[in-house]
């Protein structure tokens, strides 16, 4: 039980990183965050449920990691230009130039976007947490985490220069929500 615990872990790990890097701004802290992370997951793995996935629960408490740490830093307020955050997370197997730029822009709209919404569009769109899940990670309702997506995805569409049509947000009843009895 133990050593597939671990494994799943490890495969999680780049889950735990992109959703590290867009709460944090800063690959070396993120990398601290997932090592805490990780460490908490350890020493609390008989609190897991395996019957549940365990990327929500992961993700879970990263996020609750990062709100310690940003109540212990709450004094220094030190900010970093999102052109040192986003080099990390595109990948140099990118089929063109134009999709980089495009995934670039995508990822510096994504970190203007408020807190709230910017976590939403991570787990959801990026991490692909279902509303129930993502709703469960960051301690809010589920209304709340799908309000919080199309106001993002708005924000996301205007700020990349896409004009939202009624196929843009298709997707937004598909298979991303569960029922209360699931």
């Amino acid at each position: 039980m133990q050593d597939r615990f671990i494994n799943e872990v490890i495969d999680l790990l780049p889950n735990l990183r992109r959703y590290a890097i867009s709460l944090t701004r800063q690959p070396d802290l993120a990398d601290d965050l997932v090592q805490i992370t990780v460490e908490k997951a350890l020493k609390q793995s008989q609190q897991y449920d395996p019957t549940k996935k365990l990327a929500p629960w992961l993700l879970r408490i990263l996020r609750n990691a990062w709100i310690d740490e940003m109540r212990r830093q709450s004094g220094r307020g030190a900010h970093v230009h999102v052109d040192d955050t986003t080099a990390d997370v595109i990948s140099d197997n990118a089929a063109s130039p134009e999709l980089r730029l495009e995934v670039r822009q995508t990822l510096e709209a994504i970190q203007t976007l408020p807190a709230g919404q910017r976590d939403v569009v991570v787990l959801v769109c990026v991490e692909g947490l279902t509303y129930r899940e993502a709703a469960d990670v960051l301690d809010i309702a589920i209304g709340t985490v799908m309000s919080r997506l199309a106001r993002g995805r708005l924000a996301l569409t205007a700020a990349v220069g896409i004009t939202p049509t009624a196929a843009t947000y298709a997707d937004q009843t598909d298979d991303k929500t569960e029922t209360p009895s699931q």
